[in-house]
């Protein structure tokens, strides 16, 4: 009986959110250049712009793959552009992943992405823009075991620094290891925080501020939940890592803190399976008041054989929630929705 109430409790403490109105769902690029592309990140600029940045290619891992960006304006997506490759030099070139995009509280913009062969030995670059990615600044790579935000967008603490969510995959791709990384205001000055993942495989975190300073990390994992830690001194040290009531099947994740203290996830709802792309079938909007209770708003995607991934999520200053994803690795989809 105690069960049954506390469920209907939680049930009753939503039913503000049961409102969820769609306000615009549309593919960034219906016409993509590139065969195959992946792990979107959105920012808003200003005067109601937004941007996106994408990897793209004939397939993920292809020298050949580039970060593309294109601009919302009005409505309508910008034809996408090609901004960044992994060119060493005439005789060498790498494979770009994973763009985060962040603008900061004084309008720079940043374009964080790794270079690379795989994931076990790529490097972190940035790229960073004063007039909203009109123009960029040559790409500088960061300095040695600095990778910047691995998938998921930075936060900036009132101190003025940049705090990036990261993480390590071993050269036997065993060990999957999570931890942050400071810089000031100005991507520079960095410094790394390890975090202990013992019991847990972990990786591309996302970060949530609590209304009473706390600062909690939510993980992908090879555990089949959501993972997360928490942080009492802005991200200088992390508590002992533990799963929340939401499932992963290995996939990655984004989530966002609202204006009204409340916190937005999308993810993927299944467990996983015996690849690796099982359980990225389906992807949903969650929202919870504490960060440990969460409950299912919408639902983005729902097929039975497609790929539903590497989600971005953002609060607009209008209050609608931008959202970025993969589309069966052929497109990104972008969707706007109105919680109330």
């Amino acid at each position: 009986m105690k069960n049954k109430i506390a469920i209907f409790a939680i049930l009753l403490s939503f039913n503000a959110f049961s409102q969820v109105k769609m306000v615009n769902n549309q593919f960034i690029d219906s016409f993509p250049v590139e065969k195959s592309c992946h792990a979107s990140t959105i920012v808003e600029l200003s005067n109601g712009k937004f941007m996106a940045a994408w990897f793209a290619g004939e397939y993920e891992s292809h020298p050949k793959v580039g970060i593309y960006i294109s601009t919302l304006e009005e409505g309508i997506w910008s034809k996408p552009t090609k901004i960044a490759d992994g060119i060493e030099n005439e005789d060498k070139q790498f494979a770009c992943w994973n763009p985060v995009l962040f603008k900061n509280n004084l309008g720079k913009l940043f374009l964080f992405y790794k270079v690379g062969i795989n994931p076990r030995e790529w490097w972190g670059v940035m790229k960073t823009s004063n007039d909203e990615g009109k123009t960029w600044s040559k790409a500088s790579k960061l300095p040695k075991d600095i990778l910047g935000p691995i998938k998921n967008k930075p936060i900036q603490l009132p101190s003025g620094e940049i705090l990036s969510p990261s993480s390590t995959e071993s050269l036997d791709a065993k060990i999957w290891k999570t931890h942050v990384e400071f810089s000031d205001a100005n991507g520079e000055n960095w410094e790394k925080i390890d975090i202990d993942c013992a019991d847990y495989g972990v990786i591309q975190p996302s970060i949530l501020t609590h209304k009473d300073g706390r600062l909690q990390m939510l993980l992908r994992s090879r555990q089949n939940n959501i993972i997360q830690s928490w942080s009492v001194d802005n991200g200088k040290t992390w508590s002992k890592l533990s799963p929340i009531n939401l499932p992963n099947p290995n996939s990655g994740i984004d989530a966002v803190t609202l204006k009204n203290g409340d916190f937005l996830l999308v993810y993927n709802p299944l467990p996983s399976g015996k690849d690796w792309s099982n359980g990225r079938n389906i992807l949903k909007v969650a929202i919870s008041k504490d960060g440990n209770n969460w409950t299912d708003i919408y639902e983005l995607e729902n097929q039975k054989k497609a790929e539903f991934s590497y989600p971005a999520i953002i609060q607009a200053n209008d209050g609608n929630i931008h959202i970025t994803y993969t589309y069966d690795r052929k497109l990104i989809k972008n969707v706007v929705l109105k919680v109330e």
